[in-house]
């Protein structure tokens, strides 16, 4: 991106060599250049850029398709593995095991639905797709039934809160007390209480420096619509306050 950037200013500050010539010698020939060079320079700034944002979006919207892929890669592996435990609880002829595997599905399927039913297309993508990225922190998501954000949350709400959830689950994944190779689990939340929608964060386990994680949280809401509050400080549990009155 610097590149680019510093071929456009190159491109522009050449505008010094005509400028500079009708400074020293003022005609209608310096003056007609003059005028000729900057048009040339504002249309080449016009269309380099336009090119270097479509590239630029060329590559996000790439880089949204593998990440899609991926999610749907791994649910569909999910999906497959669920299918062949019961496949072989029926062979077995073990009922019991095949209703309770059944169960297991239909629990994920609601979860992926409530989830859905957020509303926010971002949020949902990330709580969607955080399985796909390998993670010392495995994500345990929980859903209030019938919770709903798309016409409680403004665009600019439901982007600051997609973004306060993936720094705060960023703390937590790089705070507390972890061998190397093991996997901790969070229970990340949503629920609503009145007009606030409450996020919930209860770690796995004490934390190296609660206090720590908690000056980082803070840090994350600050000047932000939501607010943290202290659940259990020892094991650094935090509850966020988002108002639906905006």
């Amino acid at each position: 991106m610097k590149s680019w950037k510093s071929k456009v200013w190159a491109v522009m500050l050449s505008a010094v060599f005509p400028l500079g010539l009708v400074y020293w010698q003022t005609s209608l020939f310096t003056c007609l250049l003059l005028g000729v060079w900057v048009a040339a320079v504002l249309a080449f700034s016009f269309v380099y850029n336009r090119r270097q944002y479509e590239e630029e979006l060329r590559i996000q919207e790439n880089t949204l398709q593998q990440a899609a892929n991926r999610t749907l890669n791994h649910h569909r592996h999910d999906w497959m593995n669920d299918l062949q435990v019961l496949y072989g609880y029926i062979q077995l002829g073990k009922p019991d095991k095949s209703v309770q595997c059944v169960e297991r599905i239909k629990e994920r399927i609601a979860l992926d639905s409530r989830i859905a039913k957020l509303g926010v297309p971002s949020l949902v993508f990330y709580l969607q797709s955080f399985r796909t990225f390998r993670s010392s922190l495995e994500l345990d998501i929980q859903v209030e039934e019938g919770l709903q954000l798309e016409d409680k949350l403004s665009p600019e709400a439901g982007a600051e809160l997609t973004s306060v959830v993936m720094q705060t689950v960023r703390a937590y994944q790089y705070s507390g007390i972890t061998q190397h190779g093991d996997t901790r689990k969070l229970e990340l939340s949503f629920s609503q209480e009145g007009r606030d929608i409450l996020i919930s964060f209860k770690g796995e386990g004490e934390q190296d420096n609660p206090e720590l994680l908690q000056g980082q949280i803070y840090n994350i809401v600050q000047g932000k619509i939501m607010k943290a509050e202290q659940v259990q400080p020892a094991k650094g549990n935090v509850e966020l306050r988002l108002p639906l009155e905006m």
